[in-house]
């Protein structure tokens, strides 16, 4: 696997990785609260946009 490989992250990689539904992916995507690019028509979320959400919500609920 290529570094650019795994720093990009299909739709149900970050399902596994967030441990929520296809729906609520594709949500927080809608809703600008998690960055994804468009390539060739396939969504794909970069990994430190998962890290940013992940890190966003702990400050939220501290």
């Amino acid at each position: 696997m290529t570094t650019a490989t795994a720093e990009l992250l299909t739709v149900p990689e970050v399902m596994a990785r967030l441990k929520v539904g296809r729906s609520k992916v594709y949500d927080l995507i809608r809703s600008r609260r998690l960055v994804s690019i468009k390539i060739d028509g396939a969504r794909r979320i970069p990994s430190a946009a998962v890290r940013d959400f992940v890190l966003g919500q702990i400050e939220e609920a501290a």
